[in-house]
C-alpha cells in the first residue's frame, strides 16, 4: 500500500498558518507529523494558538493525536504545546515517552528557556486497511549548536529503545541536532534516513534572516549555521520502499517541509 507522509515544524503553532493549510490541501498527504503545535481552544486567540482546532476545521483528517510537552504560560493564558499526528486512517494505539525532562506546567516560551523545554517522543499505531504502521514524531532537545552532547545521545538511546522491536516504522521530526552526528548515526543503525545527504539545509532561510519576526532575536552570526544545518528528518524501516521524496522550498514556516511517498 502506498502512503504520502508529511513532516513539518509549524513554527510556534503556525506563524504562517494560512500558507500551511494551503500547502497541505495542495499536497494531500495521508499522514502528517507536526511539531510546535498549540492546543488552545479560546476562539479569541490567534489561529496559531489553536493549531489543533484549526487544522481539524480546515482539513479532512478524521484521526488526530496530540502529545503535549509542556503548558506554555502566556500573558493572556495557558496553552499546551507539543507534537501532533494527523491521519486519514484510524489511530488504534498511542504512547508518549519523555526524554530527560517530564511535562511542565510552569514553562514560559522564551529563548533563554529553550534549553529546559521538555521534549517527548510521540507514537501512534495506524491501521492501514488491516496492515499496521508505527509512526513516531518528535521535537528533539534544543541547544545553541547542533552537535552531539550527552543529552542528545541519551535521546537517541530512548528513541532506539522504543522503535527497535517495532515493524513498519516511520520516525520523523525536528530533531534539533544535525544529521552528521552520532546521535543520528545511532538511529541509522535501525532505520533508513530518507533524506540522507540529500539536503543542504532543512531551514527556510527567508524567515531565519528576518530577525525578530518570530519574537526572538536571530543573530546574524548564527545564519551560516542555519544555512548548512539539516535537523528535520524522516526515517523508515528497512522493508519500506521509498517511491518519492522532496523538500519543497516554500514559505510556510521557518523550517522546510519534508514529503515522502512510501510503499508499505
Amino acid at each position: 500500500m502506498k502512503i504520502k507522509f508529511l513532516c513539518l515544524n509549524m513554527w510556534q503553532g503556525g506563524n504562517l498558518f494560512d500558507a500551511i493549510i494551503e500547502f497541505i490541501k495542495k499536497e494531500k498527504p495521508d499522514i502528517i507529523a507536526l511539531q510546535e503545535v498549540y492546543n488552545g481552544h479560546n476562539k479569541d486567540w490567534k489561529k496559531k494558538y489553536r493549531s489543533i482546532d484549526v487544522l481539524k476545521q480546515e482539513l479532512d483528517y478524521n484521526y488526530c493525536h496530540f502529545a503535549p510537552a509542556f503548558l506554555d504560560n502566556k500573558d493572556f493564558g495557558q496553552i499546551e504545546q507539543g507534537n501532533a499526528i494527523l491521519s486519514k486512517f484510524p489511530i488504534i494505539f498511542s504512547k508518549v515517552t519523555f526524554y530527560d525532562s517530564s511535562y511542565r506546567k510552569d514553562y514560559e516560551e522564551k529563548r533563554e528557556n529553550f534549553l529546559f523545554a521538555p521534549r517527548n517522543l510521540q507514537q501512534v499505531t495506524i491501521d492501514l486497511d488491516n496492515q499496521v504502521i508505527n509512526v513516531f514524531n518528535t521535537q528533539g532537545i534544543w541547544g545553541e549548536k547542533g552537535r552531539d552532547n550527552i543529552r542528545r545521545l541519551e535521546m537517541s538511546k530512548t528513541i532506539i529503545q522504543e522503535i527497535k522491536d517495532k515493524q513498519n516504522v516511520i520516525l520523523a521530526g525536528d530533531f534539533n541536532v544535525e544529521s552528521n552526528t552520532n546521535t543520528i548515526y545511532n538511529i541509522e543503525k535501525y532505520l533508513t534516513n530518507v533524506f540522507k545527504n540529500k539536503l543542504k539545509t532543512s531551514f527556510n532561510m527567508k524567515r531565519k534572516i528576518k530577525s525578530g519576526f518570530d519574537g526572538f532575536s536571530t543573530r546574524s552570526e548564527d545564519l551560516p549555521g542555519y544555512a548548512k544545518a539539516v535537523v528535520d528528518m524522516i526515517f523508515i524501516s528497512f522493508n519500506i520502499k521509498i517511491i518519492d521524496y522532496k523538500c519543497p522550498v516554500v514559505d510556510i514556516s521557518d523550517h522546510l517541509p519534508l514529503l515522502t511517498t512510501l510503499e508499505i
